[in-house]
């Protein structure tokens, strides 16, 4: 079974807790502090796989989470981090925040490994909380929380060349003469359920990839038919090699055809449309008349694209289209699938550490923003001494001059979270 589109939920790893601990030792007196740090929790990352080739591992679990972080204990002992999680995917895979649809990696290289969800910080234990006027600091830094998230995976095959065309054009019988691809051939529609790929090696040596990619009908653009799932492959490719039947034998208009096709591929995305195609009349050896084929040579000059006659079947003209194509192909750039206003990779690891000032009412503020919430998530803010490392906290990270800059005033209400506070100088 081919999958080549999958939602899953990810979640790295909860940092572990510090530990409040002191020294116990029989003939140490006035021990100190001594708790140790908690471990930080596992990351998530996504890395290729050069033997997968469909994302079916992942339709029937749908929940993977790193381990999270061991808190730490007295004598300074740290916790042990948890172990990263490593969910490998095939090449050519592309990770999209579900709720943002946002590209937060492209997995296209061999070997590539990228890091999509950081576990969470570990917790600071109290040996770092004495200082000369605090000796024995009474509390310690709970462990940060892993981030969850719904991400899509979508696999779009990687190949130099796309064979398009309406089901039962021939591209099937094409690939197998031309690759040592086994693709299903037979003559119903839809005979191509999955996109098939192959290494094409030229007489003279060059040699590059094509892509027998499913037929479409009309509507695909908005998923009808094999729809979407089809256009989703095309896009990596650098040239469209659109094969048309011109033998008249299924009550077919290879102009017909032609423009349908074309109709579809510029509703789905302008990039698609501006690919290089060439045009190739499929299945000469049977035509039934020249009408149709002259009718489609006449339209590819009035589109300026190169033309073929072919037929897949005999291995009529075909070697000289797979030389024609390797010349080509040297001619075209490889692309990425990015448009230019995608082209900066979404980063859920890089979130804006910034805060933000909300007045939500007469006398009252609201403060929100990853490092005050995490912040706030991690004391024990009815602990005294741990209240007290808050407001050293909020202090340093610019909160209380900006509430000043807001125009606060004593006894106004500051909000985090679910905490109110009333503010004073």
């Amino acid at each position: 079974m081919f999958v080549d589109y999958v939602k899953i939920i990810i979640k790295s790893g909860d940092g572990g807790n510090g530990a409040k601990s002191f020294r116990r030792e029989k003939y140490v007196a006035a021990g100190g502090p001594d708790g140790g740090d908690g471990g930080n929790g596992g990351s998530i990352y996504f890395e290729v796989d050069k033997d997968a080739n469909t994302l079916i591992n992942f339709r029937y679990n749908r929940k993977y989470k790193a381990e999270n972080g061991k808190p730490g204990s007295g004598n300074r002992c740290f916790g042990k981090s948890g172990k990263d999680l490593v969910l490998k995917v095939p090449k050519g895979t592309v990770i999209k925040d579900f709720e943002t649809g946002k590209i937060i990696c492209d997995l296209s290289e061999d070997g590539q490994k990228e890091l999509v969800l950081r576990g969470g910080r570990g917790g600071k234990g109290n040996v770092h909380f004495a200082t000369s006027t605090r000796q024995v600091p009474d509390f310690a830094i709970d462990g940060e929380k892993g981030k969850e998230i719904e991400v899509v995976l979508e696999l779009k095959s990687i190949a130099d060349v796309g064979l398009v065309g309406f089901p039962n054009a021939g591209k099937s019988t094409l690939l197998s003469v031309v690759t040592s691809a086994t693709p299903k051939i037979a003559d119903y529609p839809f005979t191509t359920l999955d996109p098939n790929l192959g290494v094409v090696k030229t007489k003279s040596g060059d040699s590059f990839i094509i892509a027998d990619i499913p037929g479409i009908i009309e509507g695909a653009s908005e998923g009808i038919g094999l729809g979407l799932k089809f256009l989703r492959h095309v896009e990596r490719t650098r040239l469209l090699l659109h094969m048309i039947d011109v033998s008249g034998l299924n009550g077919r208009d290879a102009v017909q055809d032609f423009d349908q096709i074309n109709n579809e591929l510029e509703k789905y995305s302008d990039k698609l449309i501006n690919k290089k195609q060439i045009v190739v009349a499929n299945k000469i050896d049977v035509m039934q008349d020249t009408a149709q084929l002259e009718a489609l040579r006449k339209k590819a000059e009035e589109k300026n694209l190169e033309f073929f006659e072919i037929s897949g079947a005999t291995k009529q003209g075909v070697d000289e289209l797979m030389e024609h194509i390797a010349k080509v192909l040297k001619t075209l750039p490889k692309e990425d699938i990015f448009d230019n206003e995608e082209k900066k990779v979404y980063t859920l690891d890089e979130e804006n550490d910034g805060f933000t000032i909300e007045k939500t009412g007469e006398h009252e503020y609201y403060v929100s923003g990853p490092d005050v919430e995490n912040l706030m998530r991690r004391v024990n803010i009815s602990d005294n001494e741990s209240f007290a490392y808050m407001q050293k906290m909020l202090k340093k990270l610019g909160i209380e001059d900006a509430l000043r800059e807001k125009g606060v005033c004593e006894g106004d209400t500051v909000r985090i979270l679910d905490w109110h506070f009333e503010y004073y100088l």
